[in-house]
């Protein structure tokens, strides 16, 4: 069953364009990992911001592309440049429009 995982986290001031080109930096390598769908959105009402949006083929999938090689460096980039300020939820994809159910 897909598995969708929707996250924020905010950035130091300033630096939230650089963190959001980190992450879209490696998102070429994410469909051989099994993803279906990775957005990244920069939040509206603030300039500190960054929602991920992801659908995964499953949540070993998703489990699994945190130990990639790509992914550890990607965090350990824009770790110092975080707050640690995070939200993330769980969600179970029923479909919608370029992604389908199981």
């Amino acid at each position: 069953m897909p598995y969708g995982y929707v996250n924020s986290m905010k950035t130091r001031a300033g630096r939230r364009d650089e963190v959001a080109a980190i992450l879209t930096g490696g998102a070429d390598g994410l469909r051989a990992a099994g993803c279906r769908l990775y957005v990244v959105g920069l939040d509206a009402a603030d300039d500190v911001t960054i929602w991920v949006t992801e659908v995964w083929e499953s949540k070993k999938h998703h489990d699994a592309s945190l130990q990639l090689p790509e992914t550890r460096a990607a965090i350990t980039q824009a770790m110092p440049m975080l707050t640690g300020e995070f939200s993330s939820r769980e969600t179970i994809i029923a479909g919608g429009l370029g992604v389908t159910a199981g």
